[in-house]
């Protein structure tokens, strides 16, 4: 910890990780300015005594460049190779981030789980097991607590399981005890310089791996069987086909996808030494997360899925295929510069697909990809219209045993904040649907 002392830091972005960054160096005797790209009257400081930090914020809150610093704290959203942190680089300015920090100094073993989708889904699953079982486990990053102010609190035999994404990975030189590496397709082309970045930050997590660390990787993919080549501790395989039968039956979770995530779960919590019973009573209990194909409602005969983490077409791809039954599918939102031709043909070839609702900036594009194919459905593109709208018209076009899903294939910025409130919004839409019958 000496190393981050009486240092001068500029944190970048102040999100969920800023915030864990400016508290935890505050408490270390830091010295920090803050860098948003916000007007300081748009930024959420809570928990921050603003009286203590710099504050330098704005749209060019980076014109002055970022030289003269000991260490810059990214935020995740915030690109590794912006100009001005290559240029601070150059200067001997170290670059780190909140993730980076907690890394150097965690005293417990650390589980990693990263992949396009399903890296909350499966970082929750092992806690709860672990949990069960009754380890010392703490949950955190983007489903779970702050890194940071954990470290307090652990101990040598502690867990922290964390789900990790390319924008953490992109710049990491240490790697987790267990690494678990799900499906690899493609996201955030918007964000990283190429497919090829994007690859090479999610092999990070298991680059870095001392000789006694496990990387647990997914067999059926191409992509993911890649990562065994760079990882430098063991390698284990998993997938839904080599997973025993009994943790196939009697599941809250809905969709064959899942099967993929209990499956690197169920492995994990094998290597931790977990009794299989608590494994088995834990799988069997688990009822998904919010905004995961969560059931939300059942209106006349319809039952609604809230599935508005599907920000790519891989995760609507998966929900599509999670049902026999007839389907009304609610598409687009935000460009991130995402292929839909594989969405397009999996829409094609399942003929319990009557419906599609084709919203946001991403609903032209969809409607264009759509015409001339061998789709019969209804396609209804609405543009930008409430969710009140939307989900009145998936109601009115949806005959009763089928199914109305949520899962946008896109990102959310157009319309809504962020997918969560996407997704709220669809279930009070749907609530007020039952509620007005």
């Amino acid at each position: 910890m000496e190393k981050y002392y009486h240092k001068k830091f500029a944190v970048l972005g102040l999100g969920i990780e800023g915030k864990d960054a400016i508290n935890f160096l505050l408490e270390n005797w830091g010295e920090v300015t803050l860098f948003d790209q916000k007007e300081e009257k748009d930024i959420d400081f809570g928990g921050i005594d603003k009286s203590k930090i710099k504050i330098v914020c704005g749209p060019k809150y980076l014109e002055n460049g970022l030289k003269g610093f000991d260490y810059i704290v990214r935020s995740p959203g915030i690109y590794r190779y912006l100009p001005e942190i290559v240029e601070a680089e150059k200067t001997g300015v170290k670059i780190t981030s909140a993730v980076k920090m907690f890394f150097d100094l965690c005293k417990g073993k650390i589980i990693g789980v990263t992949g396009t989708k399903g890296k909350g889904t499966t970082s929750t699953l092992i806690y709860n097991i672990l949990k069960a079982d009754g380890k010392d486990v703490y949950l955190a990053g983007n489903v779970g607590k702050p890194y940071l102010e954990l470290l307090s609190k652990l101990k040598k035999d502690s867990w922290v399981i964390l789900e990790m994404s390319s924008f953490q990975l992109i710049d990491m030189d240490k790697s987790p005890n267990i690494a678990v590496v799900l499906n690899i397709t493609e996201d955030h082309m918007d964000w990283h310089k190429d497919r090829e970045e994007y690859l090479n930050a999610k092999k990070n997590i298991v680059r870095y791996q001392q000789p006694k660390d496990t990387a647990l990787i997914n067999i059926e993919y191409e992509t993911s069987k890649s990562f065994a080549k760079v990882a430098t501790g063991k390698v284990d395989f998993f997938s839904k086909k080599l997973i025993e039968g009994k943790y196939k039956e009697n599941l809250l979770l809905r969709g064959e996808h899942n099967l993929e995530n209990i499956a690197a779960a169920v492995e994990v919590a094998k290597i931790v030494g977990v009794n299989e019973d608590v494994i088995l009573k834990t799988v069997r209990n688990f009822k998904g997360l919010e905004h995961r194909l969560e059931l939300v409602a059942e209106i006349d005969g319809v039952k609604y899925y809230n599935d508005s983490f599907a920000t790519g077409p891989q995760p609507t791809i998966a929900a599509i295929r999670s049902f026999t039954e007839d389907e009304t599918i609610i598409l687009g939102g935000s460009d991130k510069g995402l292929d839909y031709g594989e969405l397009r043909h999996e829409i094609e070839k399942k003929e319990n697909v009557k419906n599609l609702i084709l919203i946001g900036d991403v609903g032209q594009q969809l409607f264009d990809t759509f015409k001339g194919t061998t789709f019969k459905g209804q396609i209804i593109n609405l543009g930008f219209v409430s969710m009140t709208e939307i989900v009145k018209k998936s109601a009115e076009i949806t005959k009763s045993g089928g199914v109305v899903i949520l899962s946008p294939a896109a990102a959310s910025f157009d319309m809504f904040k962020n997918y969560k409130d996407r997704g709220n919004q669809f279930k009070e839409a749907v609530l007020n649907l039952s509620q007005n019958k």
